[in-house]
């Protein structure tokens, strides 16, 4: 039973992206004042069965000079990984219920920088290889603030667990208690999932597509159902950990569209930051801010503890 749920969930993830692609599709035609999908099926709702079709239907080729094995493996590798972490979402029906599932998260999404890197690397190709270098310098940059600001909640709730999120918020958000915090975990939302303004390993104004530019037909469907199913994950994770978390409730889906939205909204309003910037904006202000968090709570806990329980 368990095994047929987690299926259920693997299919309806998969769903879930190609309509966030046609959702994309249409936000960006309205904010750009032209016409987006609207030919294939009835107001285009079957343009994403069409796209999988043409991309997995096209013919397969690869560089010579390239290390095919590698190359070809890459692509599900980062299919894989993406996947996996959703064996976190908490089912009503309680698939599995992780102690340290905040913890799994960060090692799971800590090993994504490495398809990027992989995919580069093994493409044998001088752009592909600088969108590789270029990553990881940017996972190494906001991955430190993405782990400080999930310490500061570890601390505020004494728990590793996911559920727990939903539980300590049933009568105040923390959002409301930590607006600062919910902006920097946004913007490190934004650069995990490789999207503008942050969408540097992609940079197709100076690196023509970056460490994906060999990839094409099944390759580079897996590495575009990866990115958009971990920005369904994160936006899924801000709703709970910020938002309240009622993972039971439709309001909690709403929420998560809404997120959604945010993303695709923010691709259309922000041009790309420079470089330096994204390393500035990580190490001079997203790290300070998170650790006077941090500090801020083990001081909140520490005088509740005082008072309270001595």
């Amino acid at each position: 039973m368990i095994y047929l749920i987690f299926l259920i969930l693997m299919v309806m993830v998969m769903i879930s992206v190609g309509f966030f692609t046609l959702f994309e599709r249409k936000l960006l035609s309205y904010m750009q004042f032209r016409k987006g999908p609207n030919k294939v099926g009835f107001l285009g709702l079957f343009q994403p069965f069409s796209d999988g079709l043409k991309l997995f239907l096209k013919e397969i080729i690869w560089p010579l000079n390239s290390n095919i094995l590698i190359y070809f493996i890459c692509p599900f590798f980062s299919l894989v990984q993406s996947i996996f972490i959703w064996c976190l979402f908490p089912f009503y029906v309680n698939l599995i219920e992780y102690n340290y599932s905040m913890i799994l998260f960060l090692c799971i999404s800590s090993i994504g920088v490495y398809s990027l890197i992989v995919c580069g690397w093994s493409s044998n190709s001088v752009y592909s290889m600088l969108g590789c270098l270029r990553s990881v310098s940017q996972a190494v940059s906001y991955e430190v603030s993405l782990s400080l600001i999930l310490l500061c909640y570890f601390l505020l709730i004494d728990s590793y667990s996911l559920m727990n999120f939903f539980k300590v918020q049933m009568n105040c958000w923390f959002f409301f208690i930590s607006i600062p915090m919910f902006f920097c975990w946004f913007s490190c939302c934004l650069a995990e999932t490789n999207r503008s303004p942050f969408d540097f390993s992609e940079g197709e104004s100076e690196l023509v597509s970056g460490f994906n530019i060999e990839y094409g037909s099944g390759g580079f469907a897996f590495l575009f159902i990866s990115e958009y199913s971990s920005i369904i994950f994160m936006c899924l994770l801000t709703n709970m950990i910020f938002f309240g978390g009622d993972y039971y409730s439709f309001f909690f889906f709403l929420k998560l569209i809404f997120f959604c939205f945010v993303f695709i909204w923010v691709r259309c309003s922000l041009p790309r930051y420079r470089y330096d910037k994204l390393m500035y904006l990580a190490w001079k202000v997203y790290l300070p801010l998170s650790l006077n968090y941090i500090f801020f709570f083990v001081l909140i806990k520490s005088f509740i503890f005082y008072h309270f329980f001595l």
